[in-house]
């Protein structure tokens, strides 16, 4: 089987190879990093967001643009600090439509998944509804409207089974379980470089 054809038949895996090379450049060292391959990384994210269905559509949906954004914008930035410093001499960086703002949406996305993912693995054995609920609560739901909170809150019950996920995501119960693990290893030093970047520039994290 082709590379395309093993990343669509095993989206978990492709997305945490991808995310493992991304942290191993930052804890390499003091270096910036590439817009173009963290979009490119960030753009198979939207496969897992698709497994979850219904409830996940508004994340799907927003964090497919988003990154499609990024993508374009790697055309014209190197690096994500290069995106960000043109967003601060133009005074758009939480201009709704600008690169920092998506680039700010889609790290909350990868949060996302991480939560999951976190509740997910949790040894209390919760329900993939309660796993999805505990998450979106901790990461998104201060940042949405009424109307999205409520959306969602209506689509956690058209969410798959633990079991259907793992099988929509070609993973067992032993692969599954290490996959999530390593993306949430790799996602952290990832989402704390973009966090730090924001703060490195005198902006807050509260939007």
């Amino acid at each position: 089987m082709g590379e395309e054809g093993s990343i669509h038949s095993k989206p978990l895996s492709a997305v945490v190879e991808a995310f493992e090379e991304l942290a191993r450049i930052i804890e390499s060292g003091p270096k910036d990093l590439r817009l173009a391959q963290f979009s490119d990384a960030c753009s198979l994210v939207s496969v897992l967001f698709g497994c979850l269905g219904m409830a996940f559509k508004f994340a799907e949906l927003e964090y497919v643009a988003k990154v499609h954004d990024l993508l374009e914008a790697s055309k014209t930035y190197n690096t994500l600090e290069n995106v960000l410093d043109h967003d601060i001499d133009n005074d758009t960086v939480r201009k709704p439509g600008s690169h920092s703002r998506n680039l700010r949406r889609v790290r909350l996305g990868l949060d996302l998944l991480r939560a999951l993912f976190e509740q997910f693995l949790s040894p209390n054995g919760c329900s993939l509804k309660e796993a999805a609920s505990t998450a979106y609560t901790q990461v998104c739901a201060p940042y949405h409207k009424w109307a999205i909170r409520k959306a969602v809150s209506v689509g956690m019950y058209a969410l798959p089974t633990k079991e259907q996920l793992i099988l929509k995501l070609n993973e067992t119960d032993g692969t599954v379980q290490k996959g999530m693990e390593r993306y949430i290893a790799a996602c952290s030093p990832i989402i704390q470089y973009i966090d730090n970047l924001y703060l490195s520039k005198d902006i807050t994290l509260d939007w």
